[in-house]
């Protein structure tokens, strides 16, 4: 076990070293095209590195409209045409340098100065939560907090598949500090293990409490794939035709001569798609070799070409399978179901509590929650629709607005349409990313012809 260990430090000081001596190169041009910034890196290959790009990307709000993607040995080279949240080129100039921090020694102390995506570790609390969704239950959650004099300083909330999972940072309300006496953590976790329980499926139900810093988005997608999230749980939302019409399309084929897997992606375009996908394949243990994404109209086309960590291309239908249930669910996760709502209003302790307990009385449940805390200011979005099923009723949204108060509850519309990818006959993904990708990259002399 010792030698086993130190073979582990020795790889470890060795990649540090190779890093130090082949440091990142990244380079941003905004001339080169007319509708998009290009983001080019060059960096020596780690595991893991292509997650790091596309993260910082990510947490810097930004849309990636191509990526080129290569790092079939000891290099790699990304290229991301990419632009902001409105369609326009990049104005910033941090951009190079804050994915050099990413891919360089420092990687784990980066923090992004935009996103909840990640919180400081002497700044917060964070409890994580696992369950089964159900009507009330985010007002259960905020209401155990508040009654416990914890602060809601920031707090992400996916629903998917019947599942619910959820990062919140807290701070005491009497200080502003992080919580750390162990005995009112287990207490407050215990409570809210009770709230999580209340259903018939009480085995799956998990909570988490820490002092330290996490990227919340990445965690939301560890946390949900260790839920099976992507098990059909709920056999008869899986079968209805608005479930078919609205899943993503994938195929994972093997490309035997060549040695890889290859996995097609075609859905309806939404921002942080990409990072969302590689994300899955990484905690599913592969390695994207070589990647292509082309996301410039309503769909987004993905193509990856994947290995195992060992080295092999997927071997069996079973695997083959349960990549692609994974990768539907990666992308379901995010799917924004439901009417958007915005508040914005100066922040209090209980604010969530009451905002999300107006919410259930009206009949109305939350799918997916974004928190966040600007100086004295909450920003909060909610997507949320009828408990029933039923379509919600422009008169159940004016009398949650006038209960909570119009100027601060604003009803927006999302900028990204949820209409299925439509069928086209004869259409080939292959075929399309052959002639763009691949040849781009031959060109590039980064690959050989795949033809």
């Amino acid at each position: 076990m010792d030698c086993w260990m130190q073979s582990l430090k020795v790889d470890d000081e060795l990649q540090k070293f190779v890093l130090r001596m082949n440091p990142p190169r990244v380079t941003v041009d905004n001339t080169s095209s007319r509708k998009t910034t290009l983001i080019k890196v060059d960096s020596a290959n780690k595991r893991g590195s292509l997650l790091e790009v596309v993260q910082v990307l990510n947490d810097m709000n930004l849309h990636i409209r191509r990526a080129y993607i290569s790092s079939d040995g000891e290099w790699f080279m990304d290229v991301f045409h990419v632009t902001d949240q409105h369609g326009n080129k990049l104005s910033e100039d941090d951009v190079a340098e804050r994915i050099q921090q990413s891919l360089g020694p420092r990687t784990r102390s980066f923090r992004s100065k935009r996103s909840v995506g990640v919180q400081s570790a002497v700044e917060h609390t964070t409890i994580e939560l696992t369950g089964r969704d159900r009507p009330g239950l985010l007002s259960e959650i905020f209401a155990v907090l508040t009654d416990h004099k914890c602060n809601v300083v920031a707090s992400e909330v996916w629903t998917h598949n019947s599942r619910m999972a959820s990062v919140v940072y807290i701070t005491d309300e009497a200080t502003g500090f992080p919580i750390d006496d162990p005995v009112r953590l287990a207490h407050i976790e215990r409570l809210l293990l009770s709230v999580l329980m209340e259903d018939r499926d009480k085995k799956s139900a998990n909570t988490a409490v820490s002092v330290g810093g996490t990227h919340t988005e990445r965690r939301l997608h560890q946390m949900m794939y260790a839920d099976r999230d992507y098990d059909v749980m709920n056999p008869d939302y899986a079968d209805s035709s608005s479930y078919e019409a609205r899943k993503p399309l994938v195929t994972v084929e093997n490309c035997s001569e060549k040695g890889y897997t290859a996995v097609n992606l075609r859905c309806a375009d939404r921002p942080k798609l990409f990072f969302d996908a590689v994300c899955t394949l990484t905690d599913m243990q592969y390695v994207v070799y070589h990647a292509t994404v082309i996301a410039e109209g309503p769909e987004a086309y993905q193509e990856y070409f994947i290995r195992h960590v060992d080295g092999c291309p997927i071997s069996s239908e079973a695997e083959r399978q349960r990549l692609i249930h994974c990768l539907e669910a990666a992308i379901k996760r995010r799917t924004s179901e439901g009417i958007r709502l915005e508040l914005c209003s100066e922040d209090r302790v209980g604010l969530l509590s009451d905002v999300t307990r107006i919410f259930r009385e009206n009949g109305l449940s939350v799918t997916r929650a974004e928190v966040t805390t600007r100086g004295s200011q909450a920003v909060n979005v909610f997507y949320v629709i009828d408990s029933s099923g039923y379509p919600v009723k422009s008169e159940t949204i004016e009398a949650v607005r006038n209960e909570i108060g119009k100027t601060i509850l604003h009803v927006k519309q999302d900028d990204y349409s949820k209409s299925p990818p439509q069928e086209s006959g004869g259409f080939s993904l292959g075929t399309l990313f052959k002639s763009r990708s691949e040849k781009f990259l031959y060109h590039l002399g980064l690959v050989k012809s795949y033809s």
